[in-house]
């Protein structure tokens, strides 16, 4: 698991698209150069190119800066936070920047979520409805570890998750997610856990399921 962590001596970029239609203040917040690091809550510093630095606290859609404090004007830093959160370079409020456990890509998480990290197309949550890619059953999820397969350790065969036959050929640190059959969750007093490669399960969406069930 790692996080990005924001840093202090962030460079400042220069991101300009079109501005041939856009007000000054606009264009100003995607041309010049400015380092925007995020602070506590809803709050982000931004160094301008004349290092001076204003206070954006997003939520308030207030800035320490003249133009917003006292021309009452949605200034460039506002627009400049804006823009960083939309581009993913920074961290939208109560989040951090956190590098997927599953896939390595760049992800936001809760600022108090536990491990694993996980991105929106590699997240399972206990409780989803997931599908097995080699036998095509349903089974409910009920834990995410942040516990790599060639860690984890079979009971029964006294091998790693990694090592069991069905799943030679998904990826060793893939995490283990802990499932149980739909059908032993449904009717089984204390229906069995089994250890799955996070890869080797697919997440069945309500639409899918809905079908099944007309069919």
């Amino acid at each position: 698991m790692t996080l990005i962590e924001p840093t202090a001596d962030r460079q400042s970029t220069a991101l300009a698209p079109d501005l041939r239609s856009l007000p000054d203040r606009a264009a100003r917040a995607w041309t010049e150069r400015m380092a925007v690091r995020p602070r506590a809550d809803s709050t982000y510093a931004v160094t301008t190119e004349s290092d001076s630095t204003y206070l954006v606290d997003i939520a308030q859609h207030a800035c320490s800066c003249p133009d917003n404090r006292i021309r009452g004007e949605h200034c460039k830093h506002l627009r400049r936070v804006a823009i960083e959160i939309t581009a993913r370079r920074v961290a939208p409020p109560g989040k951090q920047r956190a590098v997927c456990d599953a896939c390595g890509t760049v992800t936001f998480v809760a600022a108090d979520a536990g491990t694993p990290h996980l991105c929106g197309n590699c997240r399972l949550e206990t409780g989803d409805i997931v599908r097995d890619h080699e036998t095509d059953d349903s089974l409910v999820v009920t834990a995410v570890t942040d516990t790599p397969a060639d860690d984890w350790t079979i009971e029964a065969t006294d091998g790693t998750v990694a090592d069991y036959d069905t799943n030679d050929g998904y990826p060793p640190d893939d995490l283990v997610v802990l499932a149980t059959y739909l059908s032993d969750a449904v009717s089984a007093t204390e229906p069995r856990e089994y250890a799955f490669p996070l890869s080797r399960l697919r997440r069945v969406e309500d639409a899918e399921l809905v079908g099944s069930k007309t069919q």
